[in-house]
């Protein structure tokens, strides 16, 4: 009798121990989210309406110095599309790198700061002259830096064609970023299979390379992944179109892909050769410094003309506040927001409590569900929300 008595006695405080498991949350993430700050909950409420995903990898370090990451998600799913807009501009900055080190190493003698020009396939010049360099210049380091700085859509465009979609999506593939497929220019009308005619200058404007257009040859398969229709509607040439708009050939990046791309530049080590990306430690070094810079920290680009903010490019954490950003807490990020969707794709760092993570978060804000009209909740729910998120999953790191 008394041995059935305890069994019984273990039995129920083993399930009352698993019942407050599961009543608790687990993870830093869970217990984030369950923090009861409107500007998360407002969004949680409809959590399907928002498709939202979000990826947070802890990283931590060992007694020898390695690294581990310790990862959590929610609605992470690697078919459900939603549209990465700017985000996608991060693995064309790396690869424009990539690429000028193939080069030099062939015997091209150019580097991120040689001057070039562009012309279209006509002959007709598209760029030669660059307003924001504080020489005019039109460099690939300098385009990198306006992409990180105030997300240029026409450094992209340059930087894009400077590379050729192909070699675009074969590079990505080849580091196992399968869910990555970029098909476009920022560029309204666009050619995206036939690139520019690209021509690199010496000081004395002789030519030192020239790399006439390429043609695409991959045929990129539109997407067929869950939610690629969105909305009731959209607008076309000013006339509202009553059918879900589609994204079966926009570009595509998954959440998982996404923060790959980022941890791939912090930190390399991390992945086999065949996954990093073939850049130099001093590329490594000038990615992470203009990643992590706020829109005010620079000269040359310069964006302190009153309108743009510290926290310009800086949703998580930062992104509902002007003028707060402090060095204590370094963002190295990528943020894209366009359609009714914001992506922010960030490395966290702060300095007090050595804390650092990965996060990576999408959400959709579109109210009337038509798209293509500008009529997006950016500002009163998609910021304050990925904001709030950026300083909930902190302040639960530093709990423990």
């Amino acid at each position: 009798m008394l041995r059935i008595y305890w069994f019984k006695y273990l039995f129920f405080l083993l399930l009352g121990k698993i019942l407050i498991q599961c009543q608790n949350p687990s993870t830093v993430l869970e217990r984030a989210l369950e923090t009861p700050i409107p500007e998360i909950q407002e969004i949680l409420e409809n959590k399907q309406k928002h498709e939202i995903q979000i990826l947070l990898t802890q990283v931590e370090r060992t007694h020898s110095g390695a690294i581990k990451f310790q990862e959590s998600a929610f609605q992470v799913d690697e078919i459900q599309y939603f549209y990465p807009a700017s985000t996608a501009k991060l693995p064309v900055a790396v690869l424009a790198l990539q690429k000028l080190k193939t080069l030099q190493a062939q015997g091209v003698q150019i580097n991120g700061e040689t001057p070039f020009l562009i012309k279209n396939i006509n002959g007709e010049t598209i760029i030669e002259k660059d307003s924001t360099h504080h020489e005019g210049k039109v460099t690939l380091h300098h385009l990198i830096k306006k992409i990180f700085l105030v997300s240029d859509n026409d450094a992209y465009n340059y930087l894009f064609d400077f590379l050729g979609r192909d070699y675009i999506n074969e590079e990505l593939k080849k580091r196992g970023l399968s869910n990555t497929q970029l098909h476009h220019k920022f560029l309204f009308g666009a050619d995206n299979e036939t690139t520019w005619h690209y021509t690199f200058l010496n000081a004395e404007q002789d030519t030192l390379y020239h790399q006439p257009s390429l043609r695409a040859k991959l045929k990129l398969e539109p997407h067929s992944l869950k939610g690629i229709q969105k909305g009731v509607g959209y607008l076309s040439a000013g006339t509202l179109v009553k059918e879900p708009m589609g994204f079966s050939e926009k570009n595509r990046i998954s959440i998982r892909d996404l923060q790959g791309i980022l941890q791939r530049i912090i930190f390399p080590e991390h992945f086999s050769k065949e996954e990093q990306f073939e850049i130099s430690e001093e590329d490594y070094s000038f990615l992470k410094d203009w990643m992590s810079r706020t829109t005010l920290e620079s000269t040359s680009p310069n964006y302190n003309d009153g309108a743009h903010w510290d926290s310009y490019g800086k949703f998580l954490i930062y992104g509902d506040q002007k003028g707060a950003m402090t060095p204590e807490i370094r963002i190295f990020n990528k943020v894209g927001y366009a359609y009714g969707t914001l992506t922010d794709v960030a490395y966290i760092k702060e300095a007090a409590s050595g804390l650092e993570f990965f996060l990576t978060a999408t959400v959709l804000v579109n109210e009337n569900a038509i798209f293509n009209d500008d009529q997006y909740e950016f500002e009163t729910q998609g910021i304050p929300f990925l904001a709030a998120l950026g300083r909930a999953v902190l302040e639960e790191l530093k709990k423990g």
